[in-house]
């Protein structure tokens, strides 16, 4: 292999093998990478909470906040890899993740326990229905693969939701 060609394909663009038509591979990395966005923002979140916690239930709540943040992180590094499996690009910077996410930040100076778990609870719910969208977006491109792990991640926020739920439910 001569130097140039070589050179050649370091300055072409990500060029990664798909066998998805050109149209669905940009509709559904640009989904995912939305996606994406609003996973790190509902991580963040999550974790802002967690170490802001306080109040009479802090352990539990500061377990259970830990517990769902290391689950919403776990999915970044699928849905990144899934954009570039299919040849599409994701994304590249913290900048990009404020300009695309969904997801609305709370920079409060306090919140109260029961508004952080509400709060986390709506959010969840939102990631469901914007899962939802790209699992339709999906099955309009017959990408089976990418709405599979789609599937796991609906469950997976459901529970979540689920959970926060339960915990902001009024003792009788």
């Amino acid at each position: 292999m001569s130097p140039t060609s070589a050179e050649t394909r370091r300055l072409q663009p990500l060029k990664t093998p798909s066998t998805l038509p050109t149209n669905a591979v940009t509709d559904i990395s640009a989904a995912l990478t939305a996606l994406l966005a609003d996973v790190f923002a509902l991580y963040v979140k999550t974790k802002n909470f967690h170490w802001h916690m306080s109040g009479p239930h802090f352990r539990d709540y500061h377990l259970l906040l830990d517990e769902q943040a290391e689950q919403i992180f776990a999915m970044t590094d699928d849905i990144a890899e899934r954009a570039r499996k299919i040849g599409g690009v994701t994304l590249r910077s913290v900048g990009q993740i404020a300009r695309q996410q969904r997801i609305a930040d709370n920079d409060a100076d306090f919140v109260t326990a029961e508004d952080m778990l509400s709060e986390l609870r709506e959010n969840n719910g939102q990631l469901v229905s914007l899962l939802r969208e790209v699992h339709d977006l999906c099955d309009k491109h017959n990408d089976v693969a990418t709405a599979s792990l789609i599937e796991n991640w609906i469950d997976e926020s459901e529970r979540r939701t689920w959970f926060l739920f339960e915990t902001t439910r009024p003792q009788r």
